[in-house]
């Protein structure tokens, strides 16, 4: 019952009658309580001060663990398989090179423009322009811009765009407009730009 009866005599203190001056002579639950609220203190301090900042550098190394642990593992999938990469790199270069093979060459070019000015008069289109624009160089490749102008109707547009689309050679449609005839009629003016591509030869210069 001491430690209740101390407990008791805690709680009937009164502030006002506390002298720090003379603690040595307090009553036993007034020195009590100050040791518990000393140590409360030390003890607080002492774990910010060292343990604390010792716990953040804790859950760092782990979170930094856990990094390393997942490019070990990524490192180690490559490196099992690293053959069956190198196979399929050597696949995709031999696969790649036969696309470009495909390409035309400088020689066929005309030919394609005349194919284009087909689609335009058979799906009954006036060919305004047809016209090869400034070449670009790129890697592998080069591309060769063409701007398309015609005059028509929405379906003779789409019946134009959907032959294009369906030539054999390597034809992209991009950035198109439509607008009406200057002259007032009903028929429309379309300007589109097409790009083809060309095999790269070794005279070609990166643009």
């Amino acid at each position: 019952m001491a430690l209740e009866d101390t407990f008791k005599k805690l709680g009937e203190l009164d502030i006002n009658d506390i002298d720090f001056s003379r603690v040595g002579v307090w009553p036993i639950a007034g020195r009590v309580a100050l040791l518990t609220l000393i140590a409360a203190v030390l003890i607080g301090g002492g774990y910010y001060a060292l343990i604390g900042d010792r716990y953040q550098h804790l859950e760092l190394a782990v979170t930094k663990e856990a990094e390393l642990f997942s490019q070990f593992e990524k490192t180690s999938f490559e490196a099992a398989n690293l053959d069956a990469y190198r196979t399929q790199l050597a696949e995709m270069e031999e696969t790649f090179g036969a696309l470009l093979e495909q390409l035309p060459k400088d020689t066929e070019v005309p030919g394609l423009l005349e194919d284009i000015d087909d689609f335009g008069r058979g799906s009954g289109l006036t060919i305004q322009k047809i016209a090869l624009e400034d070449e670009q160089v790129g890697d592998f490749y080069v591309e060769l811009p063409i701007r398309i102008e015609v005059q028509g109707g929405y379906h003779e547009f789409g019946a134009f765009v959907s032959g294009i689309a369906g030539m054999p050679r390597i034809v992209t449609l991009h950035d198109f407009s439509i607008e009406n005839s200057k002259d007032g009629a009903t028929l429309l003016n379309m300007v589109i730009n097409a790009k083809t591509y060309r095999y790269k030869e070794q005279g070609d210069e990166e643009g």
